[in-house]
């Protein structure tokens, strides 16, 4: 089993910010699925399949691990099967970077999560939304 978490912010005033592009991420992608994240479980939106978890964390991006670690735990995934995509401002718009580990580079989602795994040993997919403060998600 897979976890694959976008990261962002719940609520209508926070939907189309750079913030949020790691649920952008996940909507896309069940869109492409033709699936929606109907569930809810642990403070986040998700859909199972057999070999894989979509997951919308629903406790704000700062606090992001506690959802993360909980879906972890319960569906007994291993920390190395987990991909978490967000935003990065680093990162030109619309750049991705790929990687395995590493620290959370200012973000303070990624550092939730790293510091409630006690590990910065998993995948994550930045994508980049440049420094731009006005930038929107355009469907």
């Amino acid at each position: 089993m897979k976890l694959i978490a976008g990261l962002g912010n719940p609520g209508k005033e926070y939907e189309n910010t750079r913030h949020n592009l790691g649920f952008w991420v996940i909507d896309n992608f069940a869109w492409k699925l033709g699936v929606e994240l109907k569930k809810s479980k642990f403070c986040g939106l998700y859909y199972q399949e057999k070999d894989f978890i979509l997951l919308k964390p629903q406790t704000y991006m700062n606090n992001s691990g506690e959802c993360i670690v909980a879906f972890l735990n319960y569906f007994a995934i291993p920390v190395n099967n987990l991909l978490v995509i967000y935003d990065d401002i680093a990162l030109p718009v619309g750049e991705f970077r790929y990687c395995l580990q590493g620290s959370a580079g200012g973000h303070n989602g990624v550092k939730n999560i790293i510091d409630l795994l006690k590990t910065k040993h998993f995948k994550r997919l930045r994508v980049g939304t440049g420094y731009d403060k006005h930038f929107k998600i355009q469907n």
